[in-house]
């Protein structure tokens, strides 16, 4: 769930040959879509002291370093694609520490995700950026996971970081992620349970919000 990425590894592509540049960006470009990604960034302070941003391109990266920047999130997968390896090798030259912390965009969040994300909070350097390939499914519930545990936002608020004006369609596989904070504010709320007390209970099963998401999206 959360690794730290070694130093020099660059997955399946090397970065220190003229050749292996190009091949990294060529797959960068076009299979990773960077290319709608050079003038569009879908990036949003939600906080004095973190930003939300689709893929970065590294000259977004060294600009995004000169505003203070200190720490970047990743919550895509591990080593291996051409994002990761570009995006690692520009955090290295930068100085930028980098952090991997996968998460889904058609999965509720595990407990352990959860919990995961509030120590992720409570120990990185800030200012931070945390961004997904589009940052709209998954940038939004780190998003509200990050208000809530962070800074205290109730859930309610903080869910509005699942939100079109983001690119997050919630009536898609995605929406599954606004069903869990819904399902948290109709059954466990009005009990007088905090969201980390309904996450770490019995009560929440992840398995369960994803069956019953897709139930009530069948016709």
């Amino acid at each position: 769930m959360r690794d730290t990425t070694a130093q020099g590894a660059t997955g399946g592509f090397d970065l220190t040959t003229a050749a292996g540049r190009r091949q990294a960006y060529a797959d960068f470009l076009w299979n990773d879509h960077a290319y709608l990604r050079l003038a569009f960034r879908n990036a949003h302070w939600i906080s004095d002291e973190l930003v939300r941003t689709n893929q970065p391109w590294p000259h977004q990266l060294a600009a995004w370093k000169a505003r203070g920047v200190a720490t970047v999130i990743s919550l895509r997968g591990g080593p291996g694609g051409s994002s990761q390896a570009i995006e690692q090798a520009a955090c290295e030259r930068l100085g930028l520490a980098l952090v991997t912390f996968r998460m889904s965009s058609r999965e509720p969040p595990s407990r352990e995700q959860v919990l995961g994300a509030r120590q992720l909070f409570d120990t990185i350097a800030y200012p931070a950026l945390l961004h997904c390939k589009s940052g709209a499914d998954r940038s939004g519930v780190m998003s509200a996971l990050y208000l809530h545990l962070r800074k205290g936002v109730p859930i309610r608020e903080a869910m509005g970081q699942l939100h079109p004006r983001y690119l997050h369609w919630p009536r898609g596989q995605a929406g599954v992620l606004d069903h869990t904070f819904e399902t948290y504010l109709r059954e466990a709320e009005p009990q007088g349970m905090s969201f980390l007390d309904w996450v770490q209970s019995p009560l929440y099963d992840p398995a369960r919000l994803k069956a019953d998401y897709r139930g009530r999206r069948r016709p």
